[in-house]
């Protein structure tokens, strides 16, 4: 029942939310109130960003982080389930010799659309993070720009080949 295809993806889910969620816990241990932390040196600029972007950046952290925590989750229980179906001592009842493909997609479809929904919020998380430290969007700055849109262009490109590889993994 189980093919390299589908330990495949869910090893891929693994190690790569894995990454992300590190890369998010430390994002969540940054202290934005820290003086230092932005190049915006009058607060009260028009460029400095606002509160809400402060808390969208925590809570765009929060919501990756448990897309992210989730998928990897899902995904570690689906290759659990491998290993004990396949294990000599354990015997399949007739019940779930029927469904079993079936869930199987159904868990890698779920774990996929896990990781792409933290991959999307650590994107927001990360557009909030240059807005804070470069000054925000509605002010033009060069630099602001220049660091969001190679982002919110790559990384929807990266989301896409990611999901058609997901998607190629759940019809097999």
């Amino acid at each position: 029942m189980t093919t390299s295809i589908h330990i495949t993806a869910l090893d891929g889910i693994v190690n790569v939310n894995s990454l992300f969620t590190l890369a998010v816990f430390l994002g969540l241990t940054w202290n934005p109130s820290d003086p230092n932390s932005s190049f915006i040196t009058d607060p009260t600029s028009p460029c400095a960003a606002s509160r809400s972007v402060v808390e969208n950046l925590v809570a765009f952290h929060v919501y990756s982080f448990s897309s992210f925590l989730f998928s990897s989750l899902l995904a570690l229980a689906l290759k659990q389930a491998f290993r004990i179906t396949k294990s000599p001592n354990f015997h399949v009842p007739e019940f779930w010799t029927h469904i079993n493909k079936d869930l199987v997609r159904v868990g890698l479809l779920v774990s996929g659309i896990g990781s792409v929904c933290g991959c999307v919020f650590l994107m927001l998380a990360l557009i909030n993070v240059v807005q804070f430290k470069l000054g925000s969007l509605s002010c033009g700055s060069g630099h602001t720009l220049a660091a969001v849109v190679p982002l919110v262009i790559f990384v929807p490109i990266g989301l896409l080949i990611y999901v058609c590889i997901v998607l190629y993994a759940f019809t097999r």
